[in-house]
């Protein structure tokens, strides 16, 4: 059996031990039922139009789920995967979760390695775990926490051009901080939004909204923490942050244009290579097979 690589290039053969997925039972094509898994992926997101699957562009559900539906020889309507985050074109993740189904028995390690050797290192399914069968990646999610990195340094630097926005002006990190505070609670965040379908809502609850500290010199990470976002939130945050940080506007603003509701008060959405969906919350129970930090 053959499959392309994440480039769809060149054709590679699956290794004969990661063909079969039901592995206590050897059936190739695994029995009726199935169970369900959650897989947390992280993806260098430059090179993909976002996350959901779309016609005729490259996304990280096309390419993961092309991956699966060999692994599992069967449809990839049969995996019913669901995402804690639709992702934007050129956002990254390291924590972003995939709940699928496949069928009972399935070697989760082997699952792992196999995804991994034919999308990595591009995108990494990081680890498996069996879930409950009503787990929704996304419905059942009860926070989600995303980071944008800026690279605050009059020259830039070639290896985070992917992975940061370079910012050549100083930024005064006293007036960041104090414009991350107004947006902590429950908001309608309809100034920092892009306008979404008829009668959805722009309200949203922050559980955190601060920079993190880093140890590589003119690196500045803000995080921010919901229990949802809407579309192109956090960048449009960050854009008026940095706005601040240059002295274009005051702290005192920020609560002001988020009461507004007028998106035109607000500043530029940041670009997204800057951008990384970090972590994803659950309940205790579930959370428990979350993976560790990324190493610095």
């Amino acid at each position: 059996m053959t499959l392309f690589d994440a480039g769809g290039e060149r054709p590679r053969r699956l290794p004969p031990e990661e063909t079969p997925l039901a592995a206590s039972t050897g059936e190739a094509d695994g029995p009726a039922s199935s169970e369900r898994l959650k897989l947390v992926v992280a993806y260098d997101g430059s090179d993909f139009h976002g996350f959901a699957a779309q016609r005729d562009v490259r996304t990280v559900e096309g390419v993961l789920s092309d991956a699966l539906e060999k692994l599992l020889r069967s449809p990839r309507e049969m995996l019913n995967l669901a995402c804690a985050g639709r992702t934007d074109a050129g956002v990254h993740a390291w924590g972003q979760v995939v709940s699928i189904d496949m069928p009972p028995d399935t070697d989760t390690e082997r699952v792992r390695r196999a995804v991994n050797r034919m999308l990595g290192p591009e995108v990494v399914v990081r680890s498996v775990d069996r879930v409950p069968g009503d787990f929704d990646a996304r419905h059942t999610a009860t926070a989600r926490t995303y980071r944008y990195t800026i690279l605050n340094r009059a020259v830039p630097d070639p290896f985070l051009a992917r992975q940061a926005w370079w910012v050549p002006a100083p930024l005064d990190v006293s007036l960041l901080r104090l414009a991350a505070d107004p947006f902590i609670g429950e908001h309608d965040f309809a100034a920092f939004c892009r306008r979404g379908p008829e009668g959805s809502t722009t309200t949203r609850r922050v559980l955190a909204s601060h920079w993190v500290s880093d140890d590589r010199p003119g690196v500045l990470v803000y995080e921010v923490r919901a229990t949802a976002f809407c579309w192109q939130m956090v960048r449009s945050l960050v854009g008026t942050i940095v706005e601040t940080g240059m002295a274009k506007r005051c702290p005192g603003d920020l609560l002001g244009i988020l009461r507004s509701r007028d998106r035109a008060q607000a500043g530029r959405v940041a670009p997204p290579q800057g951008l990384c969906l970090w972590e994803v919350a659950y309940d205790d129970a579930i959370d428990a097979g979350q993976p560790g930090a990324s190493p610095r």
